[in-house]
This record gives structure tokens, C-alpha cells and sequence, in this order.
């Protein structure tokens, strides 16, 4: 079976790794397009300088990356050579540590290697210059261009066709499906098209109106002329690939000269539409002149690095184009409004193969097995991600950090504000310390609170967790399960789903029984047809046609979408509505005295629409922080009325307002789960301790039949320890890495640490210890019985 027609626009390694996987698969009805020469058409790959180095925070970044070395090893299209990142500040050596935790977590070999070691690995490094080193032996150099030539001519043995120097010109669609690519030398017809052309991928989406966050940035290369020291070298490459990361560089061989990439010049973003074609190119599309006086920082600190290059002359050096986008990820995926019309772009050399390798699963299986693709979705982007502006102030900060020590909570520091609440102003009065999430400003503290330290003990984090921290997060933690606070919610996504079949609807999208009576409210999972979790959602019946669901982004409303019936409609109701939760012991006597709602009629996990005083609210009596309490909505013109006229009538019960932290802190005390952190499509509900969410008595929703309720052999597990850890690091049981931390904070109610993390099964009996490895050291950490804070949920339903 030849599999629908698909064309693939773009040559370079991620289309011809996409030629290569899917006619593997048996779809080989398929064309790759380009409008240069191949396998050198003049985008991105045609220069790249190879170089891999697979340590990333993301998961599914690392997988990714690993999966490419693997194949292009097996397609002898790779010099194992090894990666050496140094660090010549104390800071750097310490990312070291962390990075070789990502490193163990996720599954590749690395090892921290001293000064003297790290010199002997890479002889060139002068011998005072370094203080440690990274080594992972697995990276090395792709030769890219051999890489697209050999999976090219894969696809073409099994039935592809290859037509080069043919400029798309338009896509065909009939109504919303895709049905040809137009080229200046003919029309190609297609059931399914695939951008896979890099720096042009905006140009190209353009045509079926699709906007990508992507912009083409200059980055400089230059190799040196020969480095006596390494002479008569007769290999490529024999030394490890070399990254430098506080000055911005990084190094390779090549025989007697040496590469050396730079970013740490001026970003200089190109517009797509200014790109040259290839007949124009002096060199290729993607290589501009190279612009000596950006270079001379860099080649100053590389004499500094490695002397032996003094004696050398920089021969020759490009700016080359590649792709930055607002969040550093690629952009995969399906077109929201045109069908057949995909993307893999913004992919670098690095994971090219193994994104190849997740989409023909996603193309041709409908979902993908392998890899956890939620960050890298094409559709997770809100309408001010795509602001033209956005783009490229984004792209270019991104340049500019690309190597940079990032803690996990760094805010973007600009464009911003660009979302506030109406409880901003409030806030600001309150003295918030304000993170950004989704654009939003999300209070991570109030200063304010700072009285209201007085004689509490708070524990003092280490260095590393106390970044964007403050003692009073401890405190407004604490005062929440004392008294009364107010948690501004309104970055919560919020869908309405109306229509005569919405019920059924959601019925049939979420594993929960949200066909229930008006009032009722659900929490559920959306999952995949592999039954991996989606996202965690609550549904609230308004009406008998009419929910509003708590959604986790625009991903949720993207499938909802994709599934909507005709006699259903959703509507993103986020920017019109805004959100209150008031939660504490002291709750319910604030906000009965203020609305006309039976507050201790309405029971847990119900919702009631009513007023407080003259505000008109939909109240739902829920809480992520395990306290008696509501969400309040309104709509956003009402916002300010409803903040002054709950803080107005909370004096006498000790009200404060609580920002991000305590609620963290809170929310895993109680052992609640969040999406994207603690699990992802990687998961299935039973595993992630989420089985109570699934209800299988009912028919039919998506996913239902792909899920096995028996024994997990893994479960999201509840740890405690004396320290505070933040995410990410590997957990052992004694030398061997068992599985990874998801969330993490301090419970400043329960006295420790907390982290969950996932583990094999047979470690999870409470009272099991496990070390997590954080930094240079490892933490104690045990197993506990979750949730850590009212297990019997008194508080919750009092």
C-alpha cells in the first residue's frame, strides 16, 4: 500500500530524514520538493557545521537528540567523537552539574571530569583556563550534507520522487483541505504536504495563512587557516566537539583547522522575503558575508582559550541563517484551519532524525509513541505569540541567551507586561512580585506580607532554589491554611463549550461523567487514542447545553476543536473573564456575608451562579490548594469590583493575597497533579495516579479502549526530604538512575522538602529511600503516603 500522496516541501535533513521514515513505513507516494540542488539545496543544513551536543533541559529535546545519533551513526553519517562543554567560572562549573543531571535523568551517559582531566580529553585548552568539564561520549559531528543524501536516496529506492530546483510558488486547497503544491515549473497533488523548509518555513506557511514563530537569524562561523599544533592531522576530527558557553562559542576539527561558532555578536534577524534565491546566491541562501567586526570578541577569547590558534588566521567565515523561534522549540504539527497541511520546522542538525522519527509515527499512526510532543506543538501558541513584533523580539533575545545559565522560574524580562488581570492595579498597591506566565503577570508574592513574618520559622532554601524566591511565600502559605487569602487564577484557560450535542461531546473527549446535573463540576482527562494523558481538565455544567471548562492552554482547545461536532461550538472566554480563588479556614464567613448564594448548601465539586454583592460571579467550590473555598468568575469589567469588594469586607478575618509560590507549595502538599510537568502524553492516567479521574463504566470516549488498568510498572510517586530540589534532576537507588523529579517546592505547612518524581513500582512503598541527585551531591528522599496534608479531606468538604 503507497499510503495517501504526500509531498514534503524542503530538502534539507529534516525532510529528507521525513522521505526516509515514512517510505519506511510504506507511504511511498511521495514527493520531496526544493528549489535548490540537491542534496546541497542552500538552506540551513547545506552549512551546518555539525556539531551535536544532546544535553537539554526538555526531555523530549534529549530523546530527540539521541535518536538522531543513533541513526546517523547506523548511516555512518556520524563522528562519534565525543562532547566537552568547560566551564571557566564557578557558576558555569555548577550548570555542569545540572546539566549532567538533565543528562542521567533522561537516559544519556555524561560525566563531570576535573581541570587536569578535561585538559588531557582536549589538549588545546590552555592550562589555566578551565576549572571542569562535561564530557559526553555519544555526541560528536553529523556530516549533514551525507546525511540528507543518504536518506534521499533511501526514500527514492523505495518509491519517493525527487524533484529539485522547483520554487513553491502556492498550495492548493479545496475548502479546508490541502490538495496540491504549486511549483514555478508545475503542480504537484497531495493529500498531505509537509513544510520542511527551515528558514523559508514562514514564507511558505504564509500560503494557507498560517503564521509560524519563527525568524531566521545570522550566526557566525569561521575557520581558522592552519593551527600548528595540530599539523599533519589526517582524521576530520579527533578531538571532542568543544563548548565554551560563557563566552558564547563553541569548537571542532577539521584535519589541521578548526571551526569555531559564535554567539555572542549582535543578533541579526533576516525577514524571510529578503532571503535571496538560489540563483542569486553568491554562495547559498543561507550564507551571508561574514562580517568581521562582530567576529573580533570571539576570536580575542579564543586565543585566550586555546593558544595554540595565535599562530593561526581565520581563513574564511560565513554568517549562517538558522532558525530561532519565540521559545526556543520546534514547531510540529498539523495546520489549525487546513487539513493535510503540516509543519516540522525550526528543527536544528541536532534533532533532526529523531523529530523525522515522531512525525511519520504522528502522520501515519495518528499520534506519536515515542516522544512527548506537547512542547513542541505547532498550536500551542496564543494570538500575542504571534504578533510580527513578538517574533522577532523573542527570536533575538533567544540568540542572545542561547547559551546563558537559566534558572527554571526566569521570566522573559521583555516584551512585558503584555496580559494583566483587572486585580493589577491591587496587586501593584500590594507590592507583587510578578512572573510572567503565558504572557500573563502572575503575583509570585506580595510584599506587603513581609509583616507578616513577625516570629514564623521559615526555611531558607539553598542557593540554587532560592533564586526568585522570598520567606514570604512561606508565609503566605502558611496564613492560607491559618485564615483566608486570595489567589488571582485568571491564567487559567477557560473554554465554553455550548450546543444541543455538548454534553455528548464531552462525553465522548474526557474520561469523566460530565453528564451530570447543572451545577455539577468534573475533573477529567483528555487523552490520546494511545491513551496518554493529553491534559487534566474541569468541567462545569452551567446549563443544560452549556460548560465551562478549566482548560491547561491553547493545545485543549486546539483538540477540541478538531472534534467539535456541528451542533457544538467552544470559545476561548480567558480574555473576557477573570478568576478569584478564595481559599482558607476563615472562607466561607468572609463570602457569605457578601452573596445571595447558600455557600453551605453548595457542596464539593459544585458550582452555583449568583452574586457577590453587586458583581455577578459563577462560583465553583474547588480548590488546588486544599482548603474550604471557591473559584470565583466574573467577567473582566467586574474584576476590580469583585477584588475591592471581597478585600474590603477581609480585614476582620486576616485576609492576605497569595501569590504562585504558596500556591505551589499548597498545591503539592495536597498531592494535585499539573499537567506538562508531573505528566505529559507519555503517561497514562492509572500510572500517574490519576485512575479515580477515569470512568469506564461509560461507553465510549477517546482512548478508552488503548488503556490497561492492571499494575503500572511506574507511578508518579510522592518523596520527602530535608532540602528543597526543583525539578528535573535524576533520582537513584544507590548507583543506578531510576527515574526523574517533576514538581518540586518546600511544604511550609508539613515542615520538608517535596518532590514527586517518577519511579519504577517496585520502589514506591512508603518508607522506600531513594537520593536525588542535585548538583555535585545527592539528597536523601523517601517515599510517602500522599497526599501529605488532610489526607481525609476535611478541610476540603468542612
Amino acid at each position: 500500500m503507497a499510503g495517501p500522496k504526500v509531498v514534503i516541501i524542503g530538502a534539507g535533513v529534516v525532510g529528507a530524514a521525513l522521505a526516509d521514515e515514512l517510505t519506511a513505513r510504506g507511504w511511498t507516494d511521495l514527493t520531496v520538493v526544493d528549489q535548490g540542488p540537491l542534496p546541497t539545496p542552500g538552506g540551513s543544513s547545506s552549512h551546518a557545521p555539525g556539531l551535536v551536543f544532546q544535553a537539554n533541559p526538555s526531555k523530549t529535546m534529549t530523546e530527540l537528540a539521541r535518536h538522531t545519533v543513533e541513526k546517523l551513526v547506523g548511516l555512518d553519517c556520524f563522528r562519534q567523537v565525543g562532547g566537552l562543554e568547560v566551564a571557566v567560572t564557578p557558576e558555569r562549573e555548577q550548570e555542569l552539574h545540572r546539566r549532567l543531571g538533565w543528562l542521567t535523568a533522561w537516559g544519556v551517559e555524561g560525566t563531570i571530569l576535573d581541570a587536569d582531566e578535561t585538559r588531557k580529553l582536549h589538549p588545546l585548552l590552555r592550562d589555566d583556563s578551565v576549572r571542569a568539564g562535561l564530557y559526553v561520549p555519544t555526541d560528536g559531528l553529523a556530516n549533514a550534507v551525507k546525511a540528507v543524501d543518504v536518506q534521499l536516496r533511501r526514500a527514492a529506492e523505495r518509491g519517493a520522487k525527487l524533484v529539485e530546483r522547483h520554487e513553491v510558488l502556492d498550495i492548493r486547497t479545496d475548502g479546508d483541505r490541502v490538495t496540491g503544491v504549486v511549483t514555478d515549473k508545475g503542480e504537484l497533488p497531495a493529500d498531505i504536504v509537509v513544510c520542511c523548509a527551515g528558514i523559508w518555513g514562514p514564507k511558505v506557511a504564509g500560503l494557507v495563512g498560517m503564521t509560524l514563530p519563527l525568524v531566521p537569524l545570522a550566526h557566525q562561523l569561521a575557520w581558522t587557516g592552519q593551527v600548528p599544533a595540530i599539523a599533519g592531522q589526517r582524521a576530520e576530527a579527533v578531538r571532542p566537539i568543544l563548548r565554551h558557553q560563557d563566552a558564547d562559542l563553541y569548537y571542532r576539527d577539521r584535519y589541521d583547522t578548526i571551526g569555531i561558532g559564535f554567539y555572542g555578536h549582535r543578533p541579526m534577524p533576516v525577514d524571510v522575503h529578503d532571503i535571496v534565491g538560489v540563483d542569486q546566491a553568491e554562495v547559498m541562501p543561507s550564507v551571508l558575508p561574514f562580517t568581521e567586526q562582530d567576529f573580533e570578541e570571539a576570536w580575542h577569547e579564543t586565543h585566550w582559550l586555546l593558544p595554540s590558534t595565535k599562530d593561526a588566521k581565520i581563513e574564511e567565515g560565513i554568517n549562517g541563517l538558522f532558525s530561532f523561534t519565540v521559545d526556543d522549540m520546534p514547531l510540529l504539527g498539523e495546520s489549525p484551519t487546513v487539513s493535510g497541511f503540516w509543519v516540522a520546522e525550526a528543527v536544528w542538525v541536532t534533532h533532526s532524525a529523531g523529530v523525522a522519527h515522531a512525525m511519520a509515527q504522528w502522520l501515519v499512526d495518528g499520534y506519536c509513541e515515542s516522544y512527548d510532543l506537547h512542547e513542541c506543538d505547532v498550536n500551542r501558541f496564543e494570538k500575542h505569540h504571534l504578533a510580527p513584533d513578538y517574533i522577532k523580539a523573542r527570536g533575538c533575545q533567544n540568540f542572545v541567551e542561547v547559551y546563558d545559565i537559566k534558572h527554571p522560574l526566569q521570566p522573559m524580562e521583555a516584551p512585558r507586561p503584555l496580559r494583566t488581570s483587572p486585580f493589577y492595579p491591587r496587586q501593584k498597591e500590594l507590592g507583587a512580585y510578578f512572573l510572567e506566565a503565558n504572557g500573563w503577570e502572575r503575583p509570585q508574592w506580595y510584599e506587603v506580607n513581609l509583616d507578616q513574618l513577625q516570629d514564623r520559622e521559615v526555611h531558607q532554601p539553598n542557593a540554587w532554589a532560592a533564586g526568585y524566591w522570598s520567606p514570604i511565600a512561606a508565609v503566605e502559605a502558611q496564613i492560607t491554611r491559618e485564615r483566608v487569602a486570595l489567589y488571582d487564577m485568571t491564567a487559567l484557560k477557560r473554554l465554553m463549550v455550548e450546543g444541543r450535542g455538548a454534553a455528548d461531546f464531552l462525553q465522548r473527549m474526557t474520561t469523566g461523567d460530565v453528564d451530570k446535573s447543572v451545577g455539577s463540576v468534573t475533573y477529567c482527562l483528555l487523552l490520546d487514542i494511545d491513551g496518554g494523558i493529553r491534559s487534566d481538565v474541569t468541567v462545569a455544567r452551567l446549563a443544560k447545553d452549556q460548560f465551562q471548562v478549566g482548560a491547561n492552554g491553547n493545545l485543549d482547545l486546539d483538540w477540541f476543536t478538531r472534534h467539535l461536532p456541528d451542533d457544538v461550538t467552544v470559545r476561548d472566554i480567558t480574555a473576557s473573564t477573570c478568576c478569584l480563588g478564595v481559599w482558607g479556614p476563615r472562607a466561607r464567613d468572609l463570602v457569605q456575608p457578601l452573596t445571595d448564594i447558600d455557600l453551605t448548601a453548595l457542596k464539593y465539586f459544585r458550582g452555583k451562579q449568583g452574586y457577590i454583592g453587586n458583581v455577578p460571579v459563577t462560583a465553583l467550590r474547588l480548590s488546588y490548594v486544599g482548603e474550604l473555598g471557591w473559584e470565583l468568575y466574573t467577567t473582566a469589567d467586574m474584576g476590580l469590583k469583585l477584588w475591592d469588594t471581597l478585600w474590603a469586607a477581609g480585614e476582620p478575618y486576616g485576609l492576605i493575597a497569595g501569590g504562585r509560590a504558596a500556591f505551589t507549595s499548597l498545591r503539592l502538599e495536597k498531592g494535585y497533579r499539573s499537567f506538562g510537568t508531573d505528566m505529559t502524553y507519555e503517561h497514562d492516567p492509572f500510572e500517574a495516579g490519576l485512575g479515580f479521574a477515569v470512568k469506564l463504566a461509560k461507553e465510549e470516549f477517546i482512548g478508552k479502549t488503548a488503556l490497561r488498568p492492571g499494575d503500572p510498572k511506574r507511578k508518579l510517586t510522592c518523596l520527602t526530604l530535608d532540602d528543597t530540589v526543583m525539578g528535573k534532576e535524576p533520582v537513584f537507588d544507590g548507583e543506578t538512575c531510576v527515574g526523574y523529579v517533576t514538581s518540586a517546592a518546600y511544604g511550609h505547612t508539613i515542615g520538608k522538602g517535596i518532590a514527586y518524581a517518577w519511579l519504577p513500582t517496585e520502589l514506591t512503598t512508603p518508607g522506600q529511600t531513594v537520593h536525588i541527585g542535585y548538583f555535585d551531591r545527592r539528597i536523601e528522599a523517601t517515599v510517602t503516603e500522599e497526599p501529605l496534608f488532610d489526607p481525609k479531606m476535611t478541610r476540603l468538604r468542612g
